[in-house]
């Protein structure tokens, strides 16, 4: 007979530490859960605790309160007659796992901990728990006493086992283990489990989403089943958005796809599905080699007795974003989370009229438009979130450029070295988004600090087109640039004090990913700043996304400004024109900085090997000797401002080649900038390719 199982999956915004907010989104989750009939619910990694906890996983409390909650959550009415699947930290035999506590109606099932942990890029989890090393063996654990006064239960089992229902067979894997080449939903599918499932801290990066829907599906494209990932979604209190797109796959196939970017606390979505759909059988050979897993029997059934009409799950086609479209929307969902839960009224931004700021300004109003959007929906946390925010209990936001100006300000901050051409730009940019916007002139301030210096040491430095040294020409720039910043966070305190307003503002940075890994920014300067938007978003990316805005917000302020040459202006103009630009300064184009990064960081290049895979990537347009002056030049400008990256805003990762010192980009930023000993192989290659090329056009002439 058919067998109809209805399951549950979500994506939960969930806080790290904020244990009272995360207990009820998953009360909230579970309830929904079975309003419609679902007989289990899994939930996102260590969604009791939140992911980010860090080195709070070290803490006795962090535990301590965690089986608090689980506690809760065990007691509580609501999670009767329900398979319960959380996530949380556990200390057995005083080793700490990342684990799974599955608990039905007062009693534990089963704890199973993580086997394998995420320990590259963003991740540490080798830092904070050890992985669960025995293949298909448990353990007896003692529960605590706040546990053991709910359950009766003194021991559980622990380690790597399977539920096996009255009608079905459930087996867990965690968020890494489905990325291991060697993912346990292989032999369990192999020993019968049918239904695997996920719980899953995922973050996103631009263009990522595809690959995780792709391991997903293919879990059960050979031997079949149903695959079921939770996935925990928002900022979690960090640099990282989690993106959600919980989802349900089977026999290979998407049948339920969850929103990738949405403002929702509490994402849930369930499917009724058929554990009895066909599947090729030609992996049974193998099955009946496998080693069998532990099962625990649970006296309790997935599906209903009288229900006869076994659905036909139909694939469905999932819907990708473009990269543009992520940008959009995911830095703008991560603003919104950080602007609520800091309880501050909104943002600042130094607004250039340049590419990045203006991009950043274009993201803030992405998120006003998301915002009007899910009040119009009929979100209520968003809309108390926002009556919070304006200090307004009557306030509803409809319009995305008024709600811009109650919680936005742009502050152009000219100079004697400003064109007007910029200011323009970006005054037109805020009419368009709807910004409180602000021009005042730095001039005072830099005169100010410039003449203390000379009444100091009797100098007064000059800018290089005035007769000055290079030394003199940086650091007039560079006062420029602090001056600005000083001023951001003065209006950032004190500009709603003047409209009669409560609250304070965040200051956003706007520096891009390709700028931080060159260094081409001032220490301290007004990229310093409370978080950074587009901090993990390459000038290319940011370039399409202001193209994207132009079209879908029609913005057409922003054709002006895609229009001009990335410019500082720190320097003198000429003839009332800008004379500096960003790219001639940095003695490399932003695209050039693409290839540099992501061979760097993604492909692990020092300087030579970098040379080695240009050589051939370039050979059209560069020879081998312009080839090594360009990394060379590469290496020796990321080097001498690596110090700047330890003081990098702290910015929304978007892309696997940030330089971010703080955690994803682990580097010295005390370097030998000579770089002599990996030159000197460059120097030596290109000779040996010169002498060879020389040897080639010889034969050529004879």
């Amino acid at each position: 007979m058919g067998r109809a199982v209805t399951v549950a999956t979500c994506a939960l915004n969930q806080w790290a530490l904020d244990f009272e907010g995360n207990l009820q989104r998953i009360f909230r989750s579970i309830d929904i859960a079975k309003s419609k009939g679902a007989r289990y619910r899994l939930g996102p990694e260590l969604e009791i605790c939140g992911y980010g906890c860090s080195d709070h996983y070290y803490e006795s409390d962090t535990l301590l309160h965690s089986f608090q909650v689980l506690a809760k959550l065990l007691e509580s009415p609501s999670t009767q007659d329900i398979i319960c699947d959380v996530g949380m930290p556990v200390l057995h035999r005083n080793v700490r796992y990342n684990c799974r506590v599955i608990f039905l109606n007062k009693k534990i099932l089963l704890i199973r901990p993580k086997i394998s942990l995420a320990n590259a890029g963003n991740y540490r989890e080798l830092r904070w728990f050890t992985p669960w090393n025995r293949a298909r063996q448990v353990e007896e654990y003692f529960l605590p006493e706040v546990i053991q006064e709910v359950t009766g239960q003194e021991t559980v089992p622990f380690g790597d086992a399977v539920l096996a229902t009255k009608d079905t067979c459930l087996g867990a894997e965690i968020c890494e283990e489905l990325w291991a080449p060697n993912s346990p939903h292989i032999e369990m599918g192999l020993d019968g489990v049918e239904i695997f499932t996920n719980s899953s801290g995922s973050h996103h990066v631009l263009r990522k989403a595809h690959t995780r829907v792709d391991l997903v599906n293919s879990a059960t494209a050979k031997n079949g089943g149903i695959y079921i990932l939770a996935n925990q979604k928002g900022c979690d209190g960090d640099r990282l958005y989690y993106d959600g797109c919980a989802m349900i796959s089977m026999n290979g196939e998407t049948i339920a796809q969850g929103s990738q970017f949405s403002l929702d606390d509490v994402f849930q979505f369930l499917s009724k599905l058929s554990c009895t759909d066909p599947i090729c059988g030609s992996f049974l050979a193998l099955a009946s080699k496998v080693n069998p897993y532990p099962r625990v029997k649970v006296n309790f059934a997935l599906s209903c007795s009288d229900d006869v009409a076994v659905p036909t799950c139909m694939p469905i086609q999932w819907r990708h974003h473009s990269p543009e479209e992520e940008i959009s929307l995911g830095p703008a969902c991560w603003l919104w989370d950080y602007l609520r839960r800091s309880k501050q009224a909104g943002f600042l931004l130094p607004l250039s009229g340049g590419i990045d700021s203006s991009a950043t300004a274009c993201i803030v109003y992405s998120m006003c438009h998301q915002v009007c959007l899910a009040v119009k929906n009929g979100n209520a946390d968003v809309l108390a979130d926002v009556h919070k925010i304006v200090h307004d209990e009557t306030y509803i936001p409809e319009d995305p450029r008024e709600f811009c100006k109650r919680i936005f300000t742009t502050c152009y901050m000219a100079s004697e070295n400003s064109s007007q051409d910029t200011c323009n730009r970006a005054k037109l940019l805020a009419e368009q988004i709807g910004s409180y916007h602000i021009n005042l002139n730095i001039d005072a301030a830099v005169k100010a600090i410039v003449g203390i210096f000379s009444m100091v040491t009797g100098r007064t430095p000059c800018f290089t087109v005035h007769g000055g040294s290079s030394r003199e020409n940086l650091a007039l720039q560079n006062v420029q640039a602090r001056v600005r910043m000083v001023l951001a966070y003065l209006f950032a305190q004190l500009t709603l004090w003047t409209r009669g307003m409560p609250g304070g503002l965040l200051v956003l940075g706007s520096a891009n990913v390709d700028e931080s890994l060159r260094g081409y920014l001032t220490k301290y300067d007004c990229s310093s700043a409370d978080i950074n938007p587009i901090g993990g978003i390459s000038k290319t990316d940011l370039k399409n996304f202001i193209q994207y805005c132009i079209e879908n917000f029609q913005l057409t302020a922003l054709r002006s400004i895609m229009s001009a040459p990335p410019t500082a202006e720190l320097e003198p103009l000429v003839d009332g024109q800008v004379a500096q630009t960003d790219e001639a300064d940095m003695g490399m184009t932003y695209a050039e900085l693409s290839i540099y990064g992501k061979l760097r960081k993604i492909a692990k290049a020092g300087p030579y090997s970098m040379f080695c895979k240009l050589i051939n990537m370039w050979k059209e347009i560069f020879t081998p000797r312009e080839v090594a002056s360009k990394v060379k030049h590469f290496f020796r400008m990321y080097s001498i401002n690596r110090h700047k990256m330890t003081t990098l805003t702290p910015s929304y990762h978007a892309e696997n080649y940030s330089p971010d010192d703080n955690r994803f980009d682990l580097r010295p930023f005390l370097y030998n900038t000579t770089w002599s000993w990996q030159f000197r192989c460059i120097d030596k290659q290109v000779s040996k390719l010169e002498k060879k090329e020389g040897i080639s056009l010889a034969e050529d002439l004879d």
